[in-house]
């Protein structure tokens, strides 16, 4: 089977799951309730909102850009944003083929070096992104255990009945443990043969240069701007899932929430973004709409209210984003 086929049918198949999700969780909506619901939603607060989302695209850009510098110097803001945007709008249609799109990106408008080769290769920038992505994984965790632990007599019997139904985990232990054994034996076996060339040669040379990226933040300056650029993204990320409870506050079901129920909900939409659904459709709404119901007894017809008003309007912000950086890529920055 070529590789397009794959890559084909594995879109294919998970743009089928996304539907599944999107059909178990519209199936129990009541849509007059939802229609009512949106006339009385405070649509200053979903604005606002999507303004912010807007504003953490330059943020997070602007921070990758800080791994960046030590490679090539005279990466711009512009150029990171630009990155970012394109890459959530690619992931809305491709799963993952953003985070393609936006490393191919700032490697083409990279700066070229005396050997008259880009100063920023391919697996460099994996290597930055890797790190940033390790980093964000890490302070999710660690804000969701703060929270489990300030709040678990609110949020502990849902986390303990999700875990519950999972059922196989253990079965995904064991997979996760056999990938990690094959990596370490194919790096062993790069290494080992490195100085033949070849596939172990070039597999051994990619290698390093994810290396020398994830080094870049030991190179990096200012590194206490980087804690602060991500405490400031995700209080903004907080500040976003704040305004869609803002926004319901005049629907008897949403009026009890508060500013730490938010934080919740925004830890668990986060989480949904492990299951690599077309722009997360379908998982965020499962999800989001499952805590719902089962810590605050909100159905999930009427749950579907916040998570597709918090969802879409970003969906709406990226697809903006992502609009624009690509008219100005390819109408204002060739000028």
């Amino acid at each position: 089977m070529g590789k397009n086929v794959k890559i084909i049918l594995q879109y294919v198949f998970w743009g089928a799951v996304a539907v599944a999700l999107v059909y178990f969780c519209l199936r129990s909506i009541d849509w007059k309730q939802f229609s009512e619901a949106l006339r009385l939603c405070r649509w200053e607060y979903v604005i606002l909102s999507m303004v912010l989302g807007t504003a953490v695209f330059w943020i997070r850009g602007d921070r990758w850009r800080m791994l960046l510098l030590p490679f090539d110097p005279a990466t711009s803001s512009l150029t990171t944003f630009n990155a970012y945007n394109i890459c959530m709008a690619v992931n809305l249609a491709l799963p993952r083929a953003g985070e393609v799109a936006k490393l191919g990106y700032v490697v083409k408008h990279s700066a070229i070096g005396p050997d008259g080769k880009r100063l920023l290769s391919f697996d460099k920038a994996l290597g930055t992104l890797l790190i940033e992505r390790v980093w964000d994984a890490f302070v999710t965790l660690a804000m969701g255990a703060v929270l489990l632990v300030v709040m678990w007599s609110s949020f502990g019997a849902y986390l303990t009945e999700s875990l519950a139904s999972l059922g196989g985990a253990g079965v995904l232990w064991w997979v996760l443990g056999g990938a990690v054994i094959l990596v370490l034996l194919l790096l062993y076996l790069a290494y080992a043969f490195r100085e033949k060339g070849g596939v172990w040669g070039g597999i051994w040379g990619f290698v390093q240069g994810i290396g020398s990226g994830l080094s870049s933040f030991l190179k990096m300056k200012k590194a206490w701007l980087f804690l602060v650029y991500t405490v400031i993204i995700w209080v903004i990320y907080w500040l976003m899932s704040a305004c869609i409870v803002w926004a319901l506050q005049d629907i008897e079901a949403f009026s009890s929430l508060t500013m730490t129920d938010a934080f919740f909900l925004m830890i668990a939409g986060s989480i949904s973004s492990v299951v690599p659904v077309p722009g997360g459709f379908g998982a965020y709404h499962g999800v989001v709409c499952g805590a719902l119901s089962s810590i605050w007894g909100i159905p999930m017809g009427t749950g579907m209210i916040f998570a597709t008003l918090n969802h879409e309007s970003q969906v709406i912000t990226q697809a903006f984003c992502g609009l624009a950086s690509y008219i100005h890529e390819n109408f204002f920055r060739k000028k």
